[in-house]
């Protein structure tokens, strides 16, 4: 089993991939500016604010940035993650950023969604936010082992689905069903999350 911390861990996202992960028996830490009112068992919760200050990374195998680009971290993150990212790296730690749906592509060697003028303007900034903390990691010159997710184009509390026990994968390209409708709940997107942090304890021999 891994040890993850989940940085935004009450969250959307983080709140789901934190159940998952526990659910698996992984040794999971949320973090996060306030604890929660209800508290999983075996979780341990710390409070703590990315944007000014880094997490302790000691004894964790996975670090998982699950934070959103919105109110008081709208335009706040990007720093914050690269910092992170590097942090993660010189301390052997692998590290996940969860992004936004406007990273993807919509077809093999097509700009990303957030590289063009047809996001909303309402996500306009925040999708342009996420997309520039996957470009500092696939710029960055600290070398270490990192993964930047992206859900499907419906994904959120105000789309919550329900959990399917499936889900597929794209690598950049943008995936929709035969209606046209890209979407995952919560629950199947950190069932592919946690499944990646599996098969990175497989590889590496986390234990």
């Amino acid at each position: 089993m891994a040890s993850i911390i989940v940085v935004g861990g009450t969250g959307y996202a983080g709140s789901h991939i934190v159940a998952e992960a526990a659910a698996r028996g992984h040794q999971v830490t949320s973090i996060s500016r306030s604890l929660p009112e209800e508290q999983l068992p075996g979780v341990t919760y710390r409070t703590g604010d990315l944007t000014k200050e880094l997490p302790d990374l000691s004894g964790a195998d996975v670090v998982v940035a699950a934070l959103s680009p919105r109110g008081s971290n709208a335009g706040a993150l990007r720093a914050p993650y690269k910092a992170l990212s590097e942090a993660a790296a010189k301390a052997g730690v692998r590290f996940v950023a969860i992004g936004g749906f406007s990273s993807l592509r919509p077809e093999e060697n097509a700009p990303r969604f957030a590289e063009g003028d047809g996001i909303p303007a309402e996500f306009a900034d925040e999708a342009r936010e996420m997309n520039s903390i996957l470009s500092d990691l696939n710029s960055s010159e600290i070398v270490g082992e990192w993964l930047f997710v992206s859900p499907a184009g419906e994904f959120g509390a105000h789309a919550p689905g329900e959990r399917l026990g499936r889900y597929r994968t794209s690598g950049e390209i943008a995936l929709f069903d035969e209606d046209g409708k890209s979407a995952i709940s919560g629950a199947d997107f950190a069932l592919a999350v946690v499944d990646e942090i599996g098969l990175f304890g497989l590889w590496w021999g986390v234990g």
